[in-house]
Parts: structure tokens; C-alpha cells; sequence
């Protein structure tokens, strides 16, 4: 990341057109460090921007964007400097930008674009989005399985130039079947005699080209892998996606994660949300449901009523018990959740998960439980309310803890995203929960309570 004091510096060269010095330290600038300072460039100035660098370098610098942002700086650009630049771009980042555009713009330009670009970008914008068809890029190199050593580097000379990677070197028969790979290493250190298939690994990770792009990125993070080829049902080699692609899908799906968990819709974008009905409408839905649980919730306590009027004290505990309720239930779920997405919670380990996170909620409760029933006892002189305030606090965190790992866990068995069992489902449950067990409690062991009290208390409880 560049200094503060080299971005103002640019900024105002480029503000005061000072154009033949902003482009001399534009010149050697890395394309992510460029794009730092666009984007706190006022779009006035962003066409000028763009006009001072080489349609290769403008190409290299709108890759460093999301595709809604490098449509939104593109609009400011004549057609005519948008093809120069898209002819630069690699063929997925051109298609994940037609993606955002309206069809008749994408066509547009789909159109002017040279001929054997329009075929291989029209081909690819029929794969589904979600998927590795979709997210592949077909600049890759690839060799002829009974070539020598020699000609294939002959060719990596010749095609290498246009690929997004040229670390795999990809071996295929007559027909374009995937048969092996090798990296560019293995094949200069070969003997330049030997076919390529005596020192290929026949052995290659691929995905299918429907496969959808996270499982295509966790099959790149399983292996370690730069790229992972793409295939069809035949094994023909269509593509690859790379791990700059990968990394983009997995900080999606970790973002659209973090949203679920908020209760926010996951499309939901601060920069998209041009008007407050258009942030609110993304957000009510789960605050409704939550709404209507912590009705449920103060129709607990009403029920109590009478526990409280014999002793008021209890309502001070009432605050803490379900904050720290629900603060652990929202991270057991953080937790699952997390382990579920990186395959860490399986099929084989949920029992010994539950039970392992289950028992660290109760170790935690009997800890905080121990703190909070000796600071109710020298506060209120009261060992009836101590054990009660204590007791309540083990066992409701040992329950949020279990409810943290249970309701994920059900959701993936109903086929619904776990992750959309956000922190305030949780906190709603959790509090309803917590309600139960502490006024449960508080009949049984503070004995100076009446018999109607205990019996309209066991009424709610049935």
C-alpha cells in the first residue's frame, strides 16, 4: 500500500493536470497501488486518469476492482477507449464485467471486439455464473502429450505470452482430453529428448465445468494448487480457473456468511443502498422473526411476574444472564458455522463436536456462574438468590452453547445455508431459553416464595 503522502502527491498532479510528471510515477507503479489512488479520486478525474496510461496498464488497474466498480469508472470512458482496454483484459474478468452490464450494452460491446475474442467470450458467457464455466478463464497453455520436451517449450515460447499462468503446463491427446500436467520447472529441467508423456503426472486434479465456483475454490485451498483445470463430462479441457480467482470466491462467500449471521440479506451493499427504504427492506425480515421472539420472550417474564414481586432483586440478573447467553450462543454458531464451511465439522465428528463444545460452555458457565453468585451474595446477603443466579448462569450458557451448535447443524440437514442462522436467531432463542432456566430456578430454591407463586410458575413452564 502506498504512503498517504504519495497518494496526495499524485492526486494532486493529476487535479492540476500536471500530466507528464503523473505519468512518469504512474509508469512504475504496481496496478493495485494505481488503484488505491482511483479510488479516492473524484470521478471528474478518473477519465483523465486513465487517459495518462497505456490501454495494457488501464486493463491491468480496472482487474484490481469488483466488476460493479470497474462498470461504474467505465462509463466515464468513450467506447472507443472502453475496447482498447477490454482487448487487454483477460477473457474472465471481461465476462464477469458483462455480467453487471445491461444485456444490450454487453452485446454492444461484444460486438467490436475482434473476431476471435467474440467467439471465445460469446461461448463463455453461456456457462452458468455460479459455476467453474463460469469463472474460468481459456488463456492457459497446453502441449500434445507425444511432443518432445523441445517442441513443448517451443510452444510455451509461443502461446505462454497471451496465458493467464504458465506455471501448470497442461498435457492433452488429439482430441483435447485432459491426460496429465507438469509444471514449467519439470519441463525446462527435462531432458529436451524425452516425449512429454514420459515425465507428466498422470494423476490431475480437475474440476467438471458445472461444478459451482465455491467447491471449485476449495478444491484449489485442499490442494495448494495456482490453477485447477476445468473439464467437461468427456474430460475434454476447457479451461482453467486460477487462485486469484479462488481467493475473490472465498472472500464472497465469507462476506455473504458474515451477512446471513448479521440477519442482513446477503446482496445487501452499502454503496448500493441509495435510499433508507432500500437499506431497511434488506434488514426487517429477520428482525421481525426476532421480534416476534422476544414477545415470546417478555411473555415469559409476565409469567413469572409473581417470582419477581416476592423478591425484586432477581430482575438485576435478568440483563446479564442474557447478554452473556447470548453472547456465547453467537459464538458457538460463529464457530459450527465456520467449521461446516471449511469441512472441518463433517458427518464424522458431529457428535464429538457437540459434545466437546457443549462442555465448554458448562466449564465457562460454572466459572461466570461461581463469579456472579458471589457477587449476588455479598450483595444481597441472600444465599437462595446466589445459588439461583449461579445455577441459571451455568446451565443457560451450557444451553447456548448447545443451541449455537444444534440449529446450524439442523439447518444443513433441512438443505437450508447454515449460515443463515444469524446471531439474532440465535440471541432470540437463547434468551428465551435463558428465561426459563433462571426462573425455573428461582422457585426452586428461594423457599420465602408463596405455593401460588411455584405453581403459577410450574403452569408456564407446562
Amino acid at each position: 500500500m502506498l504512503p498517504k503522502k504519495d497518494v496526495v502527491l499524485i492526486k494532486h498532479l493529476i487535479i492540476n493536470k500536471k500530466t507528464d510528471e503523473a505519468q512518469r510515477i504512474l509508469a512504475n507503479l504496481h496496478p493495485a497501488d494505481i488503484a488505491q489512488i482511483l479510488g479516492e479520486i473524484k470521478n471528474g478525474n478518473k477519465k483523465l486518469f486513465f487517459r495518462m496510461m497505456s490501454s495494457s496498464k488501464a486493463a491491468e488497474v480496472l482487474e484490481e476492482f469488483d466488476p460493479s466498480d470497474r462498470l461504474r469508472i467505465m462509463e466515464e470512458m468513450t467506447e472507443t477507449e472502453t475496447i482498447k482496454i477490454l482487448e487487454n483484459m483477460s477473457a474472465d474478468e471481461i465476462i464477469d464485467l458483462f455480467q453487471e452490464m445491461p444485456s444490450v450494452q454487453a452485446e454492444s460491446l461484444l460486438q467490436k471486439l475482434p473476431k476471435e475474442d467474440y467467439k471465445e467470450l460469446q461461448s463463455l458467457l453461456k456457462m452458468a455464473e455460479d459455476t467453474a464455466g463460469g469463472l474460468m478463464t481459456t488463456d492457459y497453455v497446453y502441449v500434445l502429450s507425444d511432443v518432445t520436451v523441445n517442441q513443448a517449450i517451443d510452444d510455451v515460447r509461443k502461446f505462454g505470452q497471451e496465458a493467464e499462468t504458465i506455471y501448470y503446463i497442461y498435457v492433452v491427446d488429439d482430441k483435447k482430453r485432459l491426460e496429465g500436467v507438469l509444471s514449467l520447472r519439470e519441463l525446462i529441467s527435462a531432458p529436451r529428448y524425452k516425449k512429454i508423456y514420459e515425465i507428466m503426472h498422470k494423476k490431475v486434479v480437475s474440476v467438471d465445468v458445472e461444478q459451482y465456483q465455491e467447491e471449485v475454490a476449495k478444491t484449489i485451498s485442499r490442494y495448494s494448487l495456482l490453477a485447477v483445470p476445468v473439464v467437461n463430462k468427456e474430460n475434454r479441457l476447457l479451461g482453467i480457473v486460477t487462485v486469484d480467482d479462488a481467493m475473490e470466491i472465498m472472500e464472497e462467500e465469507d462476506t455473504e456468511d458474515i451477512h446471513k449471521m448479521a440477519g442482513i440479506t446477503p446482496e445487501e451493499d452499502i454503496e448500493l443502498s441509495k435510499t433508507i427504504w432500500g437499506a431497511s427492506k434488506k434488514r426487517i425480515l429477520w428482525l421481525v422473526i426476532c421480534l416476534i421472539g422476544d414477545m415470546f420472550a417478555g411473555r415469559v417474564i409476565y409469567g413469572f411476574s409473581h417470582v419477581l414481586e416476592s423478591m425484586v432483586a432477581l430482575a438485576f440478573f435478568i440483563p446479564v444472564l442474557m447478554a452473556t447467553g447470548g453472547n456465547i450462543g453467537t459464538q458457538s454458531l460463529a464457530l459450527s458455522v465456520r467449521s461446516m464451511a471449511t469441512e472441518k465439522l463433517n458427518r464424522s465428528n458431529i457428535i464429538h463436536y457437540t459434545i466437546g463444545e457443549t462442555l465448554a460452555g458448562l466449564q465457562i458457565g460454572v466459572i461466570c456462574g461461581l463469579i456472579v453468585s458471589l457477587i449476588s451474595y455479598f450483595w444481597q446477603n441472600n444465599i437462595q438468590l446466589s445459588m439461583a443466579v449461579g445455577f441459571s448462569m451455568c446451565f443457560s450458557l451450557m444451553i447456548a452453547s448447545l443451541i449455537g451448535v444444534l440449529v446450524p447443524l439442523t439447518f444443513r440437514i433441512l438443505n437450508i445455508d447454515p449460515a443463515v442462522a444469524s446471531g439474532p436467531f440465535i440471541t432470540t432463542i437463547v434468551d428465551i431459553s435463558t428465561l426459563v432456566i433462571y426462573f425455573s430456578l428461582s422457585i426452586y430454591f428461594i423457599d420465602i416464595l408463596s405455593p401460588d407463586v411455584v405453581s403459577i410458575g410450574k403452569e408456564v413452564l407446562t
